[in-house]
């Protein structure tokens, strides 16, 4: 069998250096430099919508993330300060009256959530045209 002629590739239009490419500084400057320029432009794209969306989402997650976390937290933490509160009524001051504490902690639960509700900013409410 003969072996069949590989087709001939077709020239490049740009010539390379062992072809006999002028090595003046304007054509350098012309056909040497783009890909540099290219990558730059697009390295200094990709570091722009990094900044512009990437970041400001990474920022918004962790802040949502830890908001959740000390909102566990202080829930936790309330919690188990008025029961121990409750144990600790009931035992030393009431002698046993758990409604008595129940009662006090309930009164100041109440009186807290009043002094939050007077000092919230309300925003004026207009009429409808």
């Amino acid at each position: 069998m003969d072996p069949q002629p590989e087709p001939a590739t077709p020239p490049s239009p740009v010539p390379t250096p062992d072809e006999g490419a002028p090595s003046t500084p304007a054509y350098t400057a012309l056909v040497g430099d783009w890909p540099t320029k290219a990558t730059d432009a697009v390295d200094t794209l990709v570091a722009l919508l990094r900044d512009k969306t990437v970041r400001p989402a990474t920022l918004a997650a962790r802040a949502i993330i830890f908001g959740i976390i000390i909102f566990a937290a202080a829930v936790t933490v309330v919690t188990l300060l008025s029961i121990t509160l409750i144990r600790l009524l009931t035992i030393y001051v009431f002698d046993g009256r758990v409604w008595a504490s129940d009662l006090l902690v309930g009164v100041l639960f109440v009186v807290v959530g009043l002094l939050a509700w007077s000092q919230r900013n309300t925003a004026p409410v207009e009429a409808p045209q």
